[in-house]
């Protein structure tokens, strides 16, 4: 990175983040209330991880741990993803009303991919 970021909230990756988590509590609404502690509680707390993560990795001092947390990021990602299917297979929630955070997903790994491998081949 060319220049030092002041802080984690200048992270594009992050801001998109927060509107990840903001999507994905308009979608659980609307999934059934008996699955709140199943595929609800799940989607809720990898979405709400992934801005989490990687606000802690901006606070950390070395550039390892830095790339450890947007890592975590990324898994975190990848199991929002899984529990989207997971909630789409079973129709509790439709396949085109899921799109928007699928999508959203999509972007925000790549991102957070970039920013990691940069992050990496930094000497």
């Amino acid at each position: 990175m060319s220049k030092k970021l002041k802080s984690y909230k200048d992270l594009v990756v992050w801001q998109k983040s927060l509107t990840l988590v903001k999507l994905d509590y308009q979608l659980t609404r609307s999934l059934p209330a008996d699955e709140r502690f199943g595929p609800v509680s799940q989607i809720q707390c990898a979405a709400e991880s992934v801005p989490s993560n990687l606000a802690e990795s901006h606070a950390l001092n070395t550039t390892g741990e830095f790339i450890q947390f947007i890592s975590n990021a990324e898994g975190s990602l990848a199991g929002l993803l899984t529990q989207l299917i997971v909630s789409i297979e079973p129709g509790f929630c439709a396949a085109d009303g899921a799109q928007p955070l699928h999508r959203l997903i999509e972007e925000i790994q790549k991102m957070a991919n970039a920013l990691r491998r940069s992050l990496a081949s930094c000497p």
